[in-house]
Order: structure tokens, then sequence, then C-alpha cells
């Protein structure tokens, strides 16, 4: 008998708190973000970043789009990148040299600065308020093994970084970092 009234009362409590928490979400809607979703993410191949921008001047809020894309879009690859240098430099020669380390890291950042310039948009939304203010969507990508042969280039012109480097152990890290993004 004890054994059916405790069934009840767990029943009762898990239908009250189910339908408490679908009251929490009534009145809820879904809003579709432009130039986000699924086909908007980075993959294996491409990284890529959203970005919005609101202004009462449409070209002000393109420019905080692109700026947030490209902020969000660095904050990524440098995430990358330090996982890969973390895990090159452990796995091969580099992994003696806290110093090599700390300077492959450094010429990894300095290459994803100069190379946020060029990247692609492969989305770009303008939207105006009732009240005549814009918002900007811009979806901006850059292709991952272009990266990867930038920061190859930038250390293979370093005297004291070549000589612990090997490309092609680098590139198959970088190459499995990239496969944990799909």
């Amino acid at each position: 008998m004890k054994k059916v009234l405790f069934a009840v009362v767990i029943a009762l409590v898990a239908v009250s708190c189910a339908s408490k928490k679908e009251a929490a979400f009534k009145g809820d809607r879904e809003v579709t973000v432009p130039c986000s979703g699924p086909e908007f993410q980075s993959t294996k191949d491409v990284f890529r970043a959203s970005g919005m921008g609101y202004s009462n001047d449409m070209q002000i809020a393109k420019n905080k789009a692109l700026m947030n894309a490209r902020a969000e879009l660095a904050t990524s690859i440098s995430n990358t990148m330090k996982r890969v240098v973390d895990n090159y430099a452990s796995s091969y020669q580099m992994g003696q040299s806290e110093e090599a380390k700390s300077k492959f890291q450094d010429l990894a950042r300095m290459v994803v600065k100069q190379e946020l310039q060029g990247t692609i948009v492969i989305c770009d939304k303008m939207m105006q308020t009732q009240e005549g203010q814009f918002r900007s969507y811009v979806t901006v990508e850059l292709g991952g093994p272009e990266v990867a042969n930038k920061i190859a280039n930038a250390v293979k012109n370093d005297d004291k970084l070549r000589i612990d480097y090997e490309y092609e152990k680098f590139k198959k890290v970088f190459e499995e970092e990239m496969g944990k993004i799909e």
C-alpha cells in the first residue's frame, strides 16, 4: 500500500513540475537571427563567426557587425591555435623549450591578426527597425588551411623556431584540431 501511495505522489509531483515548467515558457517565441545556424558555423575546413551591429547610421551598424564577427573569429582561431601549439609542443621536439612554445604562440597570434583583414563575408543582412535604426548581421569566414600555411611560413622565416619545427607534424596536429570542430 505504501509503495502504491509513494508512486502516486511521485507521479503527481512530476506532472506538477512539468506543467509549471511549461507555464514558464508560455508566451516565449522563437526568434530567427539572420546569418546564423548550422550553415554559418565553423567546420574542419573553415573558421566562421557571426556578428551583429546596431546604430542609427547604416554604415556604422555594418562596421560594428564586422568588428564583432572578426573579434569572435579571432577568439575562435586563437583558441584553436593554442590547442594546436600545446599539442604540437608536447608531442614533438618543441616540448623541450618553453621559450620556443611561447614564441610560436606569439607568431601564431600575429599571423591571425594579419589574416583577419582577409576574411570573406559569406552572409550580410541589413534590417531597419520601425524607429528607423539599423541592425546589421554578418558572418565571415577564413580558411583553416590558409591560416596553418601562413603560420608555417612565418615559422620558417624564424631561424630559432625553424630548428625545432616540422611542418608535416604541425599540419597533422592542426588538422586533428580542425576535425574536432564538426
